[in-house]
């Protein structure tokens, strides 16, 4: 497979080194690991609507409280 050069901002480049998984990793490898992560979290339609109704029972008041559910997993605050 070829390559190709490709222009970035010197602030560009410093942003796409927090995502280095080790010192060696290459842009390329970056920027498919970046990528690969956007293609997998992309939000169905349909769990797009259950994250609005659940925000919508929240500001209702239907909620747990965050205390509780900490304390049934063992979370400390």
């Amino acid at each position: 497979m070829g390559t190709t050069t490709i222009q970035l901002k010197n602030q560009t480049a410093e942003r796409l080194k927090y995502f280095k998984g080790y010192s060696k990793e290459s842009y390329d490898e970056i920027i498919n690991k970046v990528l690969d992560e956007i293609e997998e979290g992309e939000l169905t339609d349909e769990a797009i609507k259950d994250i609005e109704t659940a925000l919508r029972e929240v500001k209702e008041g239907k909620g747990e409280p965050i205390e509780k559910v900490a304390k049934e997993f063992g979370v400390r605050l």
